[in-house]
């Protein structure tokens, strides 16, 4: 498999030999048979573990200084970050055409390597599974943010997204769990996605306290469409900093995999300083659904048709 991984996010290209089997543990995560979720909370509903509650109160402080920075921006960008149709060429490209992580001997590296244009061609059908720990109020908020986001993504793109209880019938998987939880996460993730290797396991089950979040997206046979994808968001984050993870890694399982220090203003960027897609980050998309990108494009063939798509959005602003 190839990896694509981020601070925030980490998203995998790669072969699949087998049909992959769709399954989700949304409560327990123990070894059952996967289960839909239906939102309701566990009759005696487990007590978090320590580490968990550290990571809270770890992270709220993290919260607490980005927005002392004036970071995790939810205004979508102004006027005192303009961007040109030439912004949006290069950003596309560096965004949507690159791997900034691969798996080297087993382990995940940083290493910026071209690749090519990945998106959806077939409706996305999203299941939200939810660790036995989330609270009841917390849930509702997170299931509502969730199905809000997919609505104006499918808007965005014209990609036909929708929500689904069963996970059988599910292909774009959204786990909120907390550490203990999310440290037992293997089984499930197995039995949807079959053929994965360990070192992207491990980037989930040991996932470092400076991953806030990540996603896969899954090509089974490198054509560059998708056909499964898995997101995992910790419930130890705040309100905003849940968010901010909600909105990048749907945003980036649909195909704008890497971020890039010049995008801006962005979610694709790992300088925090927008928490939520902005207007240039939904113009990306658009690019990216526009019918004339096709999967598998190289960069050069995706930046002929970007330069065409990038001066229309922009009314032909250069």
């Amino acid at each position: 498999m190839r990896i694509r991984a981020g601070r925030r996010w980490l998203a995998v290209a790669g072969v699949l030999a087998a049909t992959l089997v769709a399954g989700c543990e949304p409560v327990a995560l123990t070894g059952a048979p996967p289960a839909a979720d239906t939102g309701a909370p566990p009759a005696d509903q487990p007590v978090r573990s320590e580490n968990s509650l550290a990571l809270e109160r770890y992270y709220q402080k993290v919260q607490d200084g980005f927005l002392s920075q004036g970071l995790l921006r939810t205004d979508g960008g102004g006027p005192d970050v303009p961007f040109s149709a030439r912004d949006l060429v290069d950003n596309f490209i560096r965004i949507a055409l690159f791997e900034e992580y691969t798996s080297v001997a087993g382990r995940i590296v940083a290493r910026q390597t071209p690749s090519q244009l990945h998106k959806w061609v077939e409706p996305v059908r999203m299941q939200i599974s939810f660790g036995a720990t989330i609270p009841p109020q917390q849930r509702a908020v997170d299931r509502q943010n969730i199905r809000a986001f997919a609505d104006r993504l499918s808007r965005i793109t014209a990609l036909p997204i929708r929500q689904v209880n069963d996970p059988a019938s599910a292909n774009f998987y959204v786990f909120v769990v907390n550490e203990d939880e999310r440290r037992a996460l293997a089984g499930p993730i197995r039995r949807i996605l079959p053929n994965i290797d360990q070192p992207t396991l491990d980037a989930v089950i040991n996932m470092p306290r400076t991953t806030f979040c990540l996603v896969f997206a899954l090509d089974d046979g490198e054509t560059g469409t998708y056909s499964k994808a898995l997101a995992v968001i910790r419930g130890e984050h705040p309100d905003l900093m849940r968010l901010s993870c909600i909105h990048e890694e749907l945003a980036q399982g649909l195909g704008l995999s890497n971020d890039s220090p010049r995008a801006r203003p962005s979610i694709f960027n790992d300088d925090e300083e927008f928490g939520l897609l902005t207007t240039h980050d939904e113009l990306l998309l658009r690019m990216l659904y526009d019918r004339r990108m096709v999967p598998g494009m190289d960069a050069e063939a995706a930046r002929v048709q970007a330069e065409i798509i990038a001066k229309e959005l922009m009314n032909g602003q250069s």
